[in-house]
């Protein structure tokens, strides 16, 4: 209970669409994984 403010949430892959990621809330989405580093450096402010 309370991590939701301190955890950042990210989807991605084939399986995966940015309509599920909205649907469930996370924080970030990405297709492929050198998009998906961009987007966790930028969650965390680096």
């Amino acid at each position: 209970e309370g991590l939701r403010d301190k955890v950042k949430i990210m989807v991605g892959g084939g399986a995966i669409t940015q309509e599920f990621a909205n649907s469930i809330g996370a924080d970030g989405y990405d297709p492929a994984a050198p998009g998906a580093v961009k987007l966790a450096c930028g969650l965390i402010g680096k």
